[in-house]
């Protein structure tokens, strides 16, 4: 009688839902970026995808470039809450921001992120070009974006 009872409880506690852990920043990069971006950073440029070493940071100097942060395809496909999204972007601008974030980087939140992904952008591959051509203009690098 003692293993049924056992055996009932081992199946209450397999039924139980385990509340998620959350992963670290580092962890979510590689789970959720490195495939495109690349352990180091350094992105495919030949694929399209751009290289974040010492550039990424443009995009992070005012909210029309922190929005657009937020509706890249592997943002807006991640899975991740707002919170831990915007570790993520924090933890990328830390690695391989370099000199291109501004002095006064502000790092992301949560309720950043929330609020800007709900903005409507319309085309991301529109709404990138036009911000490159902004930051290109103020004399601003950005990597390399071969989508038509």
């Amino acid at each position: 009688m003692k293993s049924l009872r056992a055996f009932a409880l081992l199946g209450l506690l397999a039924a139980t839902p385990v509340a998620a852990q959350e992963r670290s920043p580092h962890a979510n990069y590689i789970l959720r970026c490195a495939g495109c971006h690349a352990m180091d950073g350094s992105g495919h440029p030949v694929g399209g995808i751009p290289d974040f070493r010492n550039l990424v940071g443009a995009f992070a100097r005012d909210e029309t470039g922190r929005t657009y942060l937020m509706h890249v395809p592997g943002v807006i496909g991640a899975s991740l809450s707002d919170t831990e999204i915007a570790a993520v972007l924090n933890y990328i601008m830390d690695n391989w921001g370099g000199e291109s974030v501004p002095a006064d980087f502000v790092p992301f939140t949560g309720i950043e992120v929330s609020t800007l992904r709900a903005k409507s952008i319309g085309d991301v591959v529109t709404y990138r070009r036009k911000l490159v051509e902004t930051l290109t203009q103020q004399g601003i690098a950005t990597a390399g974006y071969p989508w038509p």
